[in-house]
Protein backbone atom coordinates (compact mmCIF):
# COMPACT_ATOMS: atom_id res chain seq x y z
CA UNK A 1 0.00 0.00 0.00
CA UNK A 2 1.27 3.60 -0.56
CA UNK A 3 -0.12 6.41 0.95
CA UNK A 4 0.76 10.19 0.76
CA UNK A 5 1.52 12.91 2.54
CA UNK A 6 0.68 16.01 0.31
CA UNK A 7 1.19 19.68 0.92
CA UNK A 8 3.25 23.03 0.10
CA UNK A 9 6.47 23.35 1.39
CA UNK A 10 6.21 24.51 5.25
CA UNK A 11 2.91 22.64 6.34
CA UNK A 12 3.89 20.34 8.53
CA UNK A 13 4.63 17.43 6.39
CA UNK A 14 7.93 16.27 7.88
CA UNK A 15 6.51 16.96 11.60
CA UNK A 16 3.53 14.58 11.01
CA UNK A 17 5.93 11.49 8.91
CA UNK A 18 8.17 11.79 11.95
CA UNK A 19 5.46 11.37 14.61
CA UNK A 20 3.81 8.89 12.21
CA UNK A 21 7.06 6.73 12.21
CA UNK A 22 7.74 6.85 15.99
CA UNK A 23 4.76 5.96 16.50
CA UNK A 24 4.48 2.74 13.82
CA UNK A 25 7.95 1.71 15.50
CA UNK A 26 6.16 1.36 18.83
CA UNK A 27 3.45 -1.06 17.42
CA UNK A 28 5.44 -2.65 15.00
CA UNK A 29 6.92 -5.92 14.77
CA UNK A 30 9.12 -5.88 11.96
CA UNK A 31 11.47 -2.82 10.92
CA UNK A 32 10.97 0.73 10.03
CA UNK A 33 12.80 2.87 7.87
CA UNK A 34 12.89 6.43 7.43
CA UNK A 35 14.57 7.87 4.10
CA UNK A 36 14.75 11.46 4.35
CA UNK A 37 17.47 13.62 2.25
CA UNK A 38 20.10 14.47 4.88
CA UNK A 39 20.67 13.46 8.75
CA UNK A 40 18.86 16.83 10.17
CA UNK A 41 16.31 14.38 11.42
CA UNK A 42 17.88 11.57 12.51
CA UNK A 43 17.70 13.00 16.57
CA UNK A 44 14.00 13.16 16.04
CA UNK A 45 13.44 9.81 15.36
CA UNK A 46 13.21 6.58 17.77
CA UNK A 47 16.42 4.69 17.49
CA UNK A 48 14.83 1.90 16.83
CA UNK A 49 14.09 3.53 12.94
CA UNK A 50 16.43 2.66 10.43
CA UNK A 51 17.21 6.28 9.11
CA UNK A 52 18.87 6.24 5.44
CA UNK A 53 19.91 9.56 4.33
CA UNK A 54 20.49 9.89 0.70
CA UNK A 55 23.29 12.82 0.40
CA UNK A 56 25.17 9.91 1.12
CA UNK A 57 23.66 7.89 -2.07
CA UNK A 58 24.65 10.91 -4.62
CA UNK A 59 25.21 8.37 -7.39
CA UNK A 60 21.19 7.81 -7.61
CA UNK A 61 20.09 9.92 -10.13
CA UNK A 62 16.92 9.22 -11.38
CA UNK A 63 13.78 7.41 -10.18
CA UNK A 64 14.86 3.89 -11.91
CA UNK A 65 17.75 4.72 -9.97
CA UNK A 66 16.05 5.02 -6.49
CA UNK A 67 13.70 1.76 -6.81
CA UNK A 68 16.93 -0.34 -7.06
CA UNK A 69 18.21 1.58 -4.05
CA UNK A 70 14.74 0.20 -2.11
CA UNK A 71 14.95 -3.09 -3.84
CA UNK A 72 18.32 -3.08 -2.17
CA UNK A 73 17.28 -2.02 1.02
CA UNK A 74 14.21 -4.60 1.27
CA UNK A 75 16.97 -7.12 0.00
CA UNK A 76 18.67 -6.60 3.09
CA UNK A 77 15.62 -6.54 5.86
CA UNK A 78 13.13 -9.26 4.93
CA UNK A 79 11.25 -7.52 7.98
CA UNK A 80 10.38 -4.37 6.70
CA UNK A 81 6.25 -3.28 7.29
CA UNK A 82 6.48 0.16 6.33
CA UNK A 83 9.09 2.95 4.49
CA UNK A 84 8.62 6.59 4.89
CA UNK A 85 10.23 8.41 2.33
CA UNK A 86 10.08 12.11 3.02
CA UNK A 87 9.98 15.01 0.63
CA UNK A 88 10.57 13.04 -2.72
CA UNK A 89 10.43 15.39 -5.14
CA UNK A 90 14.06 16.63 -3.71
CA UNK A 91 15.19 12.90 -3.99
CA UNK A 92 17.35 12.14 -7.34
CA UNK A 93 15.63 14.28 -9.63
CA UNK A 94 12.09 12.89 -9.03
CA UNK A 95 9.68 15.37 -10.44
CA UNK A 96 6.04 15.84 -10.47
CA UNK A 97 5.47 14.58 -14.08
CA UNK A 98 7.76 11.76 -12.86
CA UNK A 99 5.27 10.71 -9.92
CA UNK A 100 2.98 8.36 -11.80
CA UNK A 101 5.06 6.21 -13.23
CA UNK A 102 7.34 5.99 -9.64
CA UNK A 103 4.63 5.56 -6.99
CA UNK A 104 3.20 2.50 -9.42
CA UNK A 105 6.20 1.36 -9.13
CA UNK A 106 5.95 1.39 -5.25
CA UNK A 107 2.95 -0.32 -5.42
CA UNK A 108 4.36 -3.05 -7.44
CA UNK A 109 7.04 -3.21 -4.39
CA UNK A 110 4.63 -2.72 -1.69
CA UNK A 111 2.17 -5.55 -2.93
CA UNK A 112 5.03 -7.92 -3.66
CA UNK A 113 6.75 -7.70 -0.53
CA UNK A 114 4.21 -6.56 1.92
CA UNK A 115 5.08 -3.52 2.45
CA UNK A 116 3.24 0.20 3.51
CA UNK A 117 5.03 3.02 2.02
CA UNK A 118 4.49 6.67 3.02
CA UNK A 119 5.47 9.12 1.24
CA UNK A 120 5.43 13.15 1.49
CA UNK A 121 5.08 15.11 -1.60
CA UNK A 122 5.62 18.97 -1.77
CA UNK A 123 2.98 19.71 -3.46
CA UNK A 124 -0.85 20.76 -3.32
CA UNK A 125 -3.44 18.29 -4.23
CA UNK A 126 -4.79 20.18 -7.42
CA UNK A 127 -0.92 20.27 -8.68
CA UNK A 128 -0.85 16.26 -8.32
CA UNK A 129 -4.34 16.18 -10.28
CA UNK A 130 -5.19 12.45 -10.82
CA UNK A 131 -2.46 11.08 -8.32
CA UNK A 132 -4.11 12.11 -5.56
CA UNK A 133 -7.43 9.88 -7.28
CA UNK A 134 -5.17 7.00 -7.07
CA UNK A 135 -3.47 6.74 -3.23
CA UNK A 136 -5.06 7.23 0.57
CA UNK A 137 -4.03 11.35 1.19
CA UNK A 138 -3.25 10.97 5.17
CA UNK A 139 -3.55 14.98 5.36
Amino acid sequence: MVKLLVGRKGSGKTKSMIQFANDRVEKSDGSVVFINKNHRLMYDLKYKIRVVCMEEYEHITNSDEYIGFLYGIISSDHDIEVIFIDSILKHADVSIADLPEFLGRLKELADKYEIEFIVSISASVEELGEIATQYEILN
